[in-house]
């Protein structure tokens, strides 16, 4: 089961802090690379708070300005002058929840100016980026979204630039809310709205308008919308050939990206051209970690190739410059330690490759300073399915326990935290441990749910293997109820004729008969032997076995086959890939298949 992993985040990323701008600009904060927003835009407003900011306030204010009277809320310096104490109490170290009440008190300020002006304030808006900034730095980001939501409708985008920007801004510090949520699709659809407002502002071409094609790109990436992604960063690219000077780093960096991109589409030779041409770019620029970096990914493509002695040598070229630049424990020598674990495991040397896992383990226990949760969490993730392959799930049952422990408190880690839940559960399912498979299923497709991806391909996967899970509990019921979602769900995203689609109608045609549905089952199981005899071929391991069942219910039934002539051409399964092991892994009682 593969784990969802964020391409946004990069290993050396800082951690989740709030800085408050002066009155006259809002930036967003988060934990990831920031968004790549212009600068924002300066306050229609040209007065500052008439206070110092080296001069405490009077002992005894006036009236007017005191920042807890109701009446001075209608003073238009009121709201500059509280954002400024909020940007105090955060320099002075009185932290984030001080700050939060004064910059509440200053958007109601803003609001109530801007209601009496009858016209969109920036101020209000730029405030409100301010008080969802800070809501986010003490982990409350629900309460942000609705003070974002109402930033958005503040500017007047026809009104010219300012607003446009104003309303840009405010949809990508949305945008990146939605995701430390773990809400991609919402995330997704506040950038892309941000972007077409950019558009209109800015025009097609502007080199803001590049980077921002290569934030959202990113963006679908992790939602594994690759063809969006690859037509926003086929558009940086060329951005940045206008506005760049060839080989730059711009140029390095969007071809790392279409290649990741390439890879997940599965062309490997465009993906390996394109980091080619990025390692080159850094070469030229002298970026040497960049470049041992992009040696480790062409490692991989490499693999992908079955190109084992080629991939080798990448690996150890990036080890060589790793162990220099950045020392022995560092986590980038342990992933590349991961990366030649996976590789003389493919190759049948499993002995180099236990040891490699223990030497990569070996710096994950002890990290060095800068070593982020995500980068350790990840290379335990990918040791886990070396341990899973060779038939030591208990092992790798704790170095997934072992991830996830590290991601909870992790912001925007929902989907990953998903991800590895499922592996969970299936390694849970193969030792028997049928209950506890079951609750890691629940689990994640609790997250999944929450996140948003309840119409992904992976989601039906997930709700099928807990079906199964539910089956052995005897919690038939609820296993039809999974299976029919699922069904559902790989319908559309698959289509009928897909393997997975395939194997969860056998198990829901197993669940029919086991309660007693037999029509059911028998029109389920019609259904696939028909799409085997007329597009996919009859050769497939699992087409006797389902025969089989079929005959044995008709009987049951007192009913006959409705056989149709065959075609020739139909008797081989072309797209057959699953070996006489894999059609074993199935219940002989009531057909189930993992």
């Amino acid at each position: 089961m593969p784990g969802l992993v964020s391409v946004k985040t990069p290993p050396d990323s800082t951690p989740l802090r709030v800085s408050v701008p002066d009155a006259q600009r809002s930036e967003p904060v988060n934990s990831k690379p920031p968004s790549p927003l212009p600068k924002r835009l300066p306050s229609p407003s040209s007065s500052r708070s008439k206070f110092s900011p080296r001069k405490p306030p009077p002992e005894t204010p006036t009236p007017d300005l005191n920042p807890n009277s109701d009446s001075a809320l209608d003073n238009p310096d009121l709201g500059p002058f509280l954002l400024k104490l909020a940007r105090d109490a955060i320099a002075s170290g009185e932290g984030p929840t001080r700050a939060l009440d004064y910059a509440l008190r200053a958007s109601q300020s803003f609001e109530r100016c801007a209601l009496a002006d009858g016209e969109p304030s920036l101020d209000l808006a730029m405030s409100l980026h301010v008080l969802a900034a800070i809501y986010c730095s003490l982990g409350r980001f629900e309460e942000a979204v609705p003070v974002l939501e109402r930033a958005i409708r503040v500017p007047d985008p026809p009104r010219g630039a300012d607003h446009a920007l104003a309303a840009f801004s405010g949809y990508m510090q949305l945008g990146d809310t939605y995701s430390m949520l773990g809400q991609v699709d919402k995330s997704i659809v506040s950038y892309e709205e941000g972007l077409k407002i950019q558009i209109e502002a800015l025009g097609e071409s502007d080199p803001r308008v590049g980077e921002t094609c290569r934030y959202l790109s990113e963006a679908h990436v992790q939602a594994m919308e690759f063809d969006r992604a690859e037509e926003l960063c086929k558009k940086t690219l060329e951005i940045h050939r206008v506005h760049s000077e060839p080989a730059s780093l711009e140029e390095a960096a969007d071809r790392r990206l279409m290649a990741l991109i390439c890879e997940a589409k599965g062309d490997y030779e465009t993906a390996l051209e394109h980091l080619v041409l990025a390692s080159m770019a850094m070469i030229a620029n002298g970026e040497d970690s960049e470049v041992a970096a992009i040696d480790v990914s062409i490692g991989s493509i490499y693999m992908s190739l079955c190109r084992y002695d080629e991939a080798l040598f990448s690996y150890q070229k990036a080890l060589t410059v790793f162990k220099s630049s950045k020392g022995d424990n560092h986590p980038s020598v342990a992933s590349v330690f991961v990366h030649l674990a996976d590789l003389y495991h493919r190759t049948g040397k499993l002995r180099d490759s236990k040891s490699y896992c223990e030497n990569a383990l070996k710096i994950y226990a002890k990290p060095v300073p800068g070593a982020t949760a995500e980068d350790i969490a990840g290379g335990l993730t990918e040791i886990s399915a070396i341990y899973e392959s060779v038939d030591e799930p208990e092992e790798a049952l704790k170095l997934l326990q072992k991830a996830m422990k590290m991601l909870e408190d992790k912001p925007g880690q929902q989907s990953t935290i998903a991800g590895i839940e499922a592996r969970m559960g299936v390694m849970f399912y193969m030792v028997g441990r049928y209950e506890e498979a079951r609750n890691s299923f629940e689990s994640a497709i609790a997250k999944l749910r929450a996140c948003g991806e309840r119409k992904s391909a992976f989601f039906g996967v997930v709700l099928n293997q807990m079906g199964l899970a539910s089956v052995q509990l005897f919690k038939i019921d609820e296993a039809a109820e999974l299976f029919e979602e699922a069904r559902g769900i790989l319908e559309q995203e698959c289509g009928p004729f897909h393997q997975d689609t395939i194997g969860v109608y056998g198990n829901l045609a197993a669940t029919y008969d086991a309660m007693g549905r037999v029509n059911d089952a028998i029109e389920i199981l019609e259904y696939v032997l028909k799409l085997r005899e007329e597009k996919l071929g009859i050769a497939n391991p699992d087409f006797e076995e389902e025969k089989r069942r079929l005959a044995e219910l008709l009987k049951e039934a007192g009913r006959t086959r409705d056989r149709k002539a065959k075609s020739l051409e139909n008797l081989i399964d072309p797209n057959s890939k699953k070996t006489k092991k894999e059609a074993m892994k199935k219940w002989p009682s009531l057909g189930f298949r993992i």
